[in-house]
Parts: structure tokens; sequence; C-alpha cells
């Protein structure tokens, strides 16, 4: 076993595929798999299966993978102290769902990083890829919410993955609205009052289950719905239609516009936003984003 094949493994647990891997690591597609084939071999465990939607960990993949990248950390500080070069970047990848807080989170990561050179990533992106980031060792930590309807569904999931839920901060729901909006000046809204208004959404793709929704009012019937994949479209859409979305009361001026406003919305729910991980210690970055959303949520939810 060597340094190199620890790299290997771990660039295509990043990139998903044994050919976008090779690309990234500057390495022959057949060298790389050859590569992994003799690790494999010498540890006498798979490491890899290959899917329909990619190349995924096995379970001992996905122990080996954590062992891995210690020691590749490890490898990289030891180089850097006694001859002042980086051979590994700082990396970290978080995924999340639509939250403005978690954007704010990330930032402050970034910006508390002193290294000259890093690699993060972060994916705002469908539920469903959330949980299927972070088990699969492609993010480190997921931001996503539970509430009633789903905590039970995803909780199975959660369990099955070998994933933990971190409970952040609960809240109750909030409709988001133009500060024209008819309805954005009242104290709080019912649901029924809501009807006249198109309700903006994010569109979950081929994983249209009401327990991977974005939102707390999946189950409800709406005369008018619109799905979005991007912040920037549902923002637009909820000023220029007079839309609405249903959210935690987390909301970011530099993110959600100065022109989008939060009104509490009477529905029984809860919502409780956490942290998706898996089992163990987290990175130094992945600890400073554990900070980093604390304060940022905090800050957030006065607004």
């Amino acid at each position: 076993m060597t340094l190199q094949q620890l790299r290997y493994v771990d660039g295509i647990a990043k990139y998903g595929t044994f050919t976008e891997a090779s690309a990234r690591l500057f390495v022959s597609q057949p060298t790389l798999t050859e590569s992994v084939r003799l690790l494999e071999e010498e540890l006498r465990i798979a490491i890899f299966v290959r899917t329909p939607k990619g190349t995924v960990l096995t379970r001992e993949g996905e122990e080996f993978l954590a062992s891995a990248r210690q020691i590749l950390d490890d490898a990289g500080r030891i180089t850097a102290k006694y001859t002042g070069k980086t051979v590994r970047l700082p990396q970290f990848a978080v995924s999340c769902q639509h939250y403005a807080f978690a954007v704010d989170a990330f930032v402050r990561v970034v910006k508390a990083n002193l290294s000259d050179e890093y690699d993060f990533t972060l994916r705002e992106t469908v539920t469903s890829e959330v949980i299927d980031d972070v088990a699969n060792f492609k993010s480190e930590v997921g931001v996503l919410y539970l509430y009633r309807r789903n905590e039970s569904a995803l909780g199975k999931i959660f369990r099955k993955r070998g994933l933990v839920f971190e409970e952040l901060y609960t809240s109750k729901p909030h409709v988001f609205l133009g500060k024209k909006h008819p309805l954005a000046k009242e104290k709080r809204i019912k649901p029924q009052w809501l009807d006249p208004y198109p309700y903006i959404s994010y569109e979950q793709g081929a994983e249209n289950a009401l327990y991977f929704a974005e939102e707390v009012m999946p189950s409800i019937e709406r005369k008018k719905n619109i799905r979005v994949r991007d912040r920037g479209t549902m923002t637009n859409l909820i000023l220029e239609l007079d839309g609405y979305t249903v959210a935690s009361g987390g909301l970011s001026r530099q993110l959600n516009g100065p022109d989008i406003v939060k009104v509490p919305l009477e529905l029984g729910d809860t919502i409780r936003v956490g942290l998706l991980r898996r089992k163990g210690n987290l990175s130094r970055a992945g600890s400073q984003f554990a900070s980093a959303i604390q304060a940022a949520i905090a800050e957030s939810t006065r607004k």
C-alpha cells in the first residue's frame, strides 16, 4: 500500500467515477484502475462498486477511506512542516438544502482558512443528493431539516446509511415573500390566506416523494405551484409574481435580498434544522463549519 494508492482512492470517491478521477488526477484510467485493483487484492476487500449512477464505496471502502484521508492529512502536514511544500490542499465539502445561513457559514470557513491554497466545495442541491453526498464521502457534512411528516422516513434512511443528524436549531415555519406583497405587513399568516398566490418550491428531480421536499407544506393542496432549482430564480419569481415560499426563520439580506421579508405561518409544524454527518470526528474545516453555522443561524434568525 502506498500514499499514491490512497490518493487515487480519495480522488475516485471525491469525483464519483474512474474517468473523472483520472482526468482530475492526471493519470491514465488503466493505471488508476490497476492501482486500485492491486490495493483491493492486497487488503482483501472491495473498495468500490460500479453502479448506473457512478462509482460508490462499499461499506468496507467507506471505513478504509476514512482512515486513508487521515493518513493523507498527516503526511501532508509532515511534508509541509519539514519542506515548506504543500502536497495536499486543505479539503472540505458540504452539501445542503437551499439555506442562506449555510452559505454564510461556508464563507466564514473559507475566510478563516489561512492557507494560500485550498480545495473547498459547496453544493446546494436536492435532499436526496445531500444524503448521498454525505453517505458516499463526497461531502463531509450536509445541512437539511426534519419535521413531523418526514422525520420517520428520513430517519430510517439515515440509520441505514450510517449517518447521524445533529440538530442545530428549531423554528416555526415562516412565509417568505416580497415586501410589497399584500400579506407582507401581517403579523401572522394563515395557510388559507395564501391560496390566491403562487407557491414557489424547490424541484427535487426524480426523487419526488413528499419526505424529500424542502418545504413544510407539500401535503397542503395549492392551486398555483411553481418549482425551481436555484435560489436566484425563486427570489425573482417571488418578487415578480407575488409568490411565496415556506421555510425556517433564517433570513440573509445578502443572499435573500433586501426586498424579501418573512412572516410567521400559523402551522403546527416545527422545523428542526441540523447537520448530517458520518460517525466519528470532523476535520478541522468540518468543525469550523459546525461552529460557523451556529453563528450564522443566530444572526439570520434575529433579522
